[in-house]
């Protein structure tokens, strides 16, 4: 445990480190090759980082935060582009947060108002962890699978509501208005939605500008500007799960399955699919709400189930998370240091 903070205390004083040499370095390098050139240490550092880390609770968004959300934002940074870009030139303190934070900073009033939810959306999704603690404790009763879709639903309620207080503290301290994360991901009424609108839109966001608009614009010389859209969406599916490919190494360190990839690639066809015939039959044939949403959710969760879960199973990677919890809660209320192997978890 001691180790583990001393190598991610090392890791943030390298990453802070290397932005500044970012920040600097853009200054006297005009955008463009040369930049993203002089950037490749960098990707090289944030990539190599998350190794030093072990914990889940730890590993998981570090690997997100840095190797992927950091290493996208310096690729579009070194074209002038993305949200680490702005005229004039973001001060080291701004820079260095839209960095490191999963954020993207609303530069439109209203942007931030449409993100808002009421205090009671998120008292319910409270209530709904506090539920989810409680079943834990007869997790041995439950079926690995029916474990992981609670994990899930843990997953998106500590998100969102993580999120939300990273918002509130972010416009209480600095001023920033942040555009969410999430918007309410189990009323999407297609893949396109639930993935497009819905799920991770800081994902969404870095995607967007990094894989998919560059495929479109190479696409678009060789074909139409609908068929251009399609290999741009499953490139950038594609791209996502090698990225979840890599996070999940991280977490287990064991030797790459590619079923994560696969999920994407699904994902990534399926979403084209809709396109090619939301385009051939317009609103003439849409599936009224009440069909479409369950089942898009349902094949989300039908192929989470076949390829994205079984990986979580393998790293015991909610096994893992919970003990780490224990370890932090005896050395919070009991000032001692535990081993892993030494705490029980009573959702096993």
């Amino acid at each position: 445990m001691e180790g583990e903070m001393k190598n991610f205390i090392l890791l943030w004083i390298t990453v802070l480190a290397s932005l500044l040499f970012c920040h600097k370095i853009s200054k006297v390098i005009a955008p463009g090759t040369t930049r993203l050139l002089a950037f490749i240490p960098v990707f090289c550092i944030f990539i190599y980082l998350s190794l030093l880390l072990t914990a889940v609770n730890l590993t998981s968004p570090t690997s997100f935060f840095e190797t992927w959300l950091a290493n996208f934002k310096l690729m579009l940074f070194a074209f002038d582009k993305g949200p680490l870009f702005s005229n004039p030139p973001l001060p080291l303190f701004k820079f260095i947060i839209t960095a490191c934070v999963p954020i993207k900073i609303s530069n439109k009033s209203g942007a931030s108002k449409k993100g808002k939810k009421s205090p009671i959306n998120y008292a319910v999704k409270f209530m709904v962890l506090v539920l989810l603690l409680k079943i834990y404790e007869y997790g041995g009763q439950l079926h690995p699978l029916m474990k992981m879709a609670l994990f899930c639903v843990h997953i998106y309620v500590v998100l969102d509501v993580g999120l939300a207080m990273v918002a509130y503290l972010a416009r209480a301290i600095v001023g920033f208005e942040l555009e969410p994360q999430f918007d309410e991901p189990y009323l999407a009424t297609s893949l396109q939605d639930f993935w497009g609108k819905r799920w991770n839109l800081m994902v969404t966001g870095i995607l967007h500008p990094t894989v998919y608009l560059p495929v479109r614009s190479i696409s678009g010389r060789f074909l139409s500007r609908d068929l251009a859209s399609l290999p741009a969406v499953t490139t950038t599916f594609i791209v996502s799960g090698l990225m979840h490919e890599l996070i999940f190494y991280y977490l287990g360190r064991l030797k790459p399955t590619w079923e994560v990839t696969w999920f994407f690639v699904i994902h990534g066809v399926l979403v084209s699919m809709e396109l090619v015939v939301k385009r051939a039959v317009g609103e003439r044939l849409c599936l009224p709400p009440v069909v479409s949403a369950p089942l898009a959710l349902g094949v989300v969760m039908a192929t989470s189930f076949w390829l994205f879960f079984p990986p979580f199973l393998r790293c015991e990677t909610e096994l893992r998370s919970c003990k780490e919890l224990a370890v932090f809660m005896e050395l919070v209320v009991r000032g001692r240091f535990v081993g892993p192997n030494d705490v029980s978890c009573p959702y096993y």
